[in-house]
């Protein structure tokens, strides 16, 4: 189904890119089609990656007609600046998505990728029209806020 993979060199840190997606709680102030979010919990965990904090956390997506709620698991491994995120409960047959910060001359390399199938066909088929052009804002709404927090 639609996936989309990405990397962006910026002007910033890893660690300054990581803590801006690493904070669910602010996205609906900045990204595309976010009208809420809510953090459920977050506790420390220990996987083949390293140690990390796993945050389950609520989104409220809206887009055209659709308004859906979906639940996400989200594993953040600051020492390695790594996000996993999958997909708990709402609209999704399934999601995934990794986040990967790494310093380079100049700046960061951001990679994104994101993996799903939507449960509805016509979301899905709404979805798909626009798939490419929604994925490139929505990594272009993070770039946006790092701008507006870190120049």
């Amino acid at each position: 189904m639609p996936t989309h993979s990405e990397t962006r060199t910026l002007p910033y840190t890893a660690q300054q890119m990581y803590d801006l997606v690493a904070d669910v709680a602010s996205y609906p102030q900045f990204l595309p089609w976010c009208a809420a979010a809510r953090i459920r919990s977050v506790t420390p965990v220990q996987t083949e990656i390293g140690a990390g904090d796993e945050m389950l956390a609520d989104l409220v997506i809206s887009f055209k007609v659709f308004r859906e709620r979906f639940g996400s698991r989200v594993v953040l491994y600051p020492e390695v600046k790594h996000i996993d995120t999958e997909y708990l409960d709402g609209p999704f047959k399934y999601m995934k998505s990794t986040w990967d910060f790494a310093d380079v001359e100049g700046g960061v390399d951001v990679t994104f990728f994101v993996d799903f199938e939507f449960k509805n066909i016509l979301l899905q088929k709404a979805i798909g029209l626009v798939f490419n052009e929604a994925m490139h804002r929505i990594v272009a709404a993070f770039e946006t806020r790092a701008q507006a927090l870190y120049r």
